[in-house]
């Protein structure tokens, strides 16, 4: 019962975060997914419906380097790996979609590594 509370409770939440937030090619939308073990996060553009850049705790640009991928230090790895990414695509600058989950812990780490690594939100 109180697990379909807390995933009704964020449905509603990433229903009300996405009113507000629309991704275009010019400026296409960061979304990030937390899991119990992981994290993910996709540069989506919105107009097309295509994912433009993606990154995780399970790319392989990643796997082997972190010691646990459910932590703050594997969401600012996933952060600036994401805005690697965007840079080799002549993406400067994105719309932040935390899909419903709060701003803090693991995405607001990431958010913030993908900030210093130069992604403009």
């Amino acid at each position: 019962m109180a697990v379909a509370i807390k995933r009704l409770a964020r449905e509603r939440r990433q229903a009300r975060v996405r009113r507000g937030v629309q991704g275009s090619d010019a400026r296409p939308r960061l979304c990030v997914f937390r899991s119990g073990k992981h994290i993910y996060a996709q540069v989506i553009s919105d107009q097309t419906g295509r994912t433009l850049a993606a990154a995780s705790t399970q790319s392989p640009a990643l796997k082997g380097q972190l010691k646990a991928t459910g932590n703050r230090e594997a969401a600012k790895r996933v952060g600036a790996l994401i805005a690697q990414l965007c840079q080799e695509r002549a993406i400067r600058a994105v719309v932040f979609d935390r899909n419903g989950f709060l701003y803090h812990g693991r995405v607001k780490a990431l958010a913030d590594a993908a900030r210093e690594a130069g992604l403009q939100f």
